[in-house]
């Protein structure tokens, strides 16, 4: 596995990882109202596009694949952190997570916080993030909860 920023014509393959991982995944933790608002298949895609180019991921590519793709933005944030469906539980969100935390320490950042939901809580925490606050944001009408959580960095 290797992972790479972000390339121009990644959008696609990126919104199919954060579909998978949100209506495979999550949907263990959310109920379908709340996945479907979540991640919508009809999502507009030069949002999207403009998404990924404004939070500039780091992309993991397995097999020649891409499978996940997360980032960390210069204040400490971050905003996307998803793996695909189809490909959990092959280390794929560990090596996401020691990218970023190798950014950070480029960047010289003291901390790192996201809003995470409750599927990812876990490993998050296992990193060493814990929960500051449980959130309750909505999302095309629909409340999503979430926790943000914080990683102190010494």
């Amino acid at each position: 596995m290797k992972i790479r920023r972000f390339h121009a014509g990644d959008e696609q393959a990126l919104f199919e990882i954060y579909y998978s991982a949100i209506h495979l995944v999550s949907s263990k933790n959310y109920p379908p109202e709340q996945i479907n608002a979540w991640a919508p298949r009809d999502l507009d895609a030069e949002l999207w596009a403009r998404k990924m180019q404004e939070i500039n991921p780091f992309v993991a590519i397995f097999n020649t694949e891409p499978v996940g793709y997360a980032d960390v933005q210069p204040s400490g944030y971050i905003d996307h952190f998803f793996v695909s469906g189809h490909n959990s539980r092959i280390g794929v969100g560990t090596k996401l997570m020691e990218e970023i935390h190798q950014e950070a320490a480029k960047l010289g950042l003291v901390e790192l916080t996201s809003h995470v939901s409750r599927t990812a809580q876990p490993f998050f925490a296992k990193f060493g993030f814990s929960i500051v606050e449980q959130r309750l944001p909505e999302l095309r009408g629909v409340v999503i909860p979430n926790a943000l959580m914080r990683k102190k960095i010494l």
